[in-house]
C-alpha cells in the first residue's frame, strides 16, 4: 500500500478538491500505540492495488502532527481520535471510525456512501 504522507496543513485544501473526484481516507496514526499499529495493519493487509482507483489514502503521523489532527477534527467537525479513519467525500467528511471499530471492509464500504 502507497500512502500519500499528511505533514503540512496546506494539503486539507488539496484532499477536499481530490475527494470531489473520488473519495479520500484519512488515517490518523499514533506510532507509539499498539492499537493504532493494529488498525494499520488491519488497512494494509487487505488492501490492493486496485483500491487505489477507488480510493486515495492519506497517513498522519499524530506525534508529528498533532496540530494538523486538530485542524482536521476542526475542519471536518469530527472529534479528535486515535486512531482514527475519515472518508472524505465532496470535501465532507462522510464517515469516521476509531480504535477497534477501523476495518478495511467497512472503510471500502463507506467510500460507496454519497456525500
Amino acid at each position: 500500500m502507497k500512502w500519500n504522507t499528511l505533514n503540512r496543513s496546506e494539503q486539507l485544501a488539496d484532499i477536499d478538491k481530490v475527494s470531489f473526484e473520488h473519495p479520500v481516507l484519512l488515517f490518523k496514526h499514533s506510532t507509539r500505540c499498539s492499537i493504532s499499529s493494529s488498525a494499520l495493519a488491519r488497512i494494509e493487509r487487505h488492501w490492493q492495488d486496485s483500491d487505489n482507483a477507488i480510493i486515495e489514502p492519506y497517513y498522519l503521523d499524530l506525534l508529528s502532527h498533532r496540530p494538523i489532527s486538530n485542524e482536521i477534527a476542526h475542519h471536518y467537525g469530527i472529534e479528535h481520535q486515535s486512531p482514527q479513519v475519515l472518508i472524505i467525500k465532496n470535501g465532507k467528511c462522510v464517515y469516521n471510525a476509531s480504535h477497534l471499530e477501523i476495518h478495511y471492509d467497512v472503510v471500502m464500504k463507506s467510500a460507496a456512501i454519497p456525500a
